[in-house]
């Protein structure tokens, strides 16, 4: 286990590779105060208006087919761990269950079908609920080469992480072939916790994976700071080629490719750092996506001790856990906050939430006022906001809460379909657990589908009672 001082040299290796890397992006500093929320907006308060915007339950009447509320007189709550599309004009909404089955539908469906199932290749078990399947990403060209890719804890090796190709049926657009998995990458992990999980591709064409930094509390092995491994990392990988020693490509302006290459092959590091690293200094990057007009990466890390925090993706960025926590020393690893570590464009203290759940900028046409707002809430918390922040300046000029009469709503997902239009998941014991956004207004003369009626309808005291037992990012 390495000591304080072998994480700090971890960091100072990064910073000297990182200053020999042209172009290097860092953010602009967050201002934190002693509690609450990061005030980061130049030359005026931010906006903390509440906004007239409602969470309502998106399709209350859709049968998850194959899931049932228990098994064996166990509830079995309905974990929709992220919603996606697949960018071919279909209009088809894909929700994978944590424990392995992928649903896919249209909006006027009557009942989901099962797109893959891969619970018998998925480890999941609710006491250890960060593993299972957590990434799902169709190919940017999938309405011609119908691949997709999976990302999951796998039972055959344990703590492991597997990123996997499959391929659509060649004879039904709503099932995929079984047979078509194709391994593309395994991590093994320290511990049970701290996955992270996120596949996405990004407007390059390459694929993203966010790795948490592999589990337990503190971050005991250095993971974070350690470029010679995978984990508390995002990862940027080429899928349409292949490499000597590897099932998939590695572009050749990572940062780290880049700086070998500029030093005659001899970067100032040992052997062995990893090329696929894109960024690093993350505990568990719980969700990151990105925004489809601008093409910027957000990335929500989970906090341990004391902050939550929003990233703004930037090649070769070293966000500085377990150095840092947010934009603040970590003790016991705890350094300073020196130069070269890139600052959130947000965080939040302990006593607003305790487990950040990353989400989407919204790019719809419904709500027009909520264009270019960052979508996200808290696990443990239950709250839900719209994060605003200036391109120029990259600083936050507004943090509005959307407002909902549930306390403890556990949002465990965000996701958006082809249109921009924003939603989230919860852990939910009776199946309804798809959400989107209204104008509160909207709601005066519906009140079977009002917000109030569908969140209560869709708690327990399981769901709305803060649990290690029931987070997929609880920080530990």
């Amino acid at each position: 286990m390495p000591s304080p001082l072998a994480n700090v040299c971890q960091a100072l290796l990064g910073l000297l590779v990182l200053a020999l890397w042209p172009g290097s992006a860092t953010a602009a500093p967050a201002d934190a105060p002693a509690g609450g929320a990061t005030a980061v907006a130049e030359g005026g308060a931010i906006d903390e208006s509440p906004l007239p915007i409602e969470a309502v339950q998106a399709f209350p009447d859709l049968v998850w087919t194959g899931w049932t509320p228990d098994v064996e007189g166990t509830p079995n709550p309905l974990r929709p761990i992220l919603l996606t599309h697949a960018g071919d004009r279909s209009g088809r909404l894909f929700v994978p269950q944590q424990q392995g089955a992928i649903h896919v539908f249209r909006p006027d469906s009557a009942a989901t079908k099962v797109f893959l199932d891969l619970t018998e290749k998925v480890h999941y078990a609710d006491k250890q609920n960060e593993e299972g399947l957590l990434g799902l990403a169709f190919h940017p060209r999938f309405a011609e080469n119908g691949e997709f890719f999976v990302h999951y804890s796998t039972k055959t090796t344990p703590l492991t992480m597997v990123l996997e190709r499959y391929r659509v049926s060649k004879d039904d657009p709503d099932s995929a072939d079984p047979t078509s998995g194709e391994e593309i990458l395994r991590v093994e992990h320290p511990a049970w916790n701290h996955k992270g999980g996120t596949i996405c591709f990004g407007p390059d064409g390459y694929l993203y994976v966010a790795c948490g930094d592999g589990g337990k509390q503190n971050d005991p092995f250095g993971n974070g700071q350690n470029l010679q491994n995978l984990l508390g990392k995002v990862l940027r990988i080429d899928v349409d080629s292949k490499g000597e020693k590897t099932a998939y490509g590695i572009p050749d302006d990572n940062p780290f490719v880049a700086v070998m290459a500029e030093n005659g092959g001899k970067p100032p590091r040992p052997s062995g750092v990893r090329r696929e690293i894109w960024a690093y200094g993350l505990r568990n990057p719980w969700r990151m996506s990105f925004d489809r007009r601008t093409g910027r990466l957000w990335i929500a890390d989970v906090g341990q001790d004391l902050w939550e925090e929003i990233n703004l993706g930037a090649k070769g960025a070293n966000y500085g856990w377990s150095l840092r926590e947010g934009n603040q020393p970590y003790a016991p690893t705890n350094t300073a906050t020196g130069p070269g570590f890139v600052d959130p464009v947000w965080q939040y203290a302990h006593d607003i939430g305790k487990s950040i759940t990353g989400g989407n900028v919204y790019r719809g046409k419904k709500l027009p006022e909520l264009d270019g707002c960052y979508l996200y809430a808290d696990y443990v918390s239950g709250r839900l906001w719209a994060l605003t922040v200036d391109d120029a300046t990259k600083r936050a000029t507004a943090n509005r809460p959307i407002p909902h009469d549930r306390e403890g709503l556990p949002v465990l997902s965000f996701g958006e379909d082809e249109a921009g239009e924003v939603y989230f998941t919860i852990l939910s014991p009776d199946g309804r657990g798809i959400y989107t956004f209204r104008r509160r207004e909207e709601a005066a003369s519906s009140p079977h589908t009002s917000a109030s009626r569908a969140i209560a309808a869709a708690s327990s005291p399981s769901a709305s009672e803060p649990s290690t037992t029931s987070s997929p990012s609880q920080p530990r």
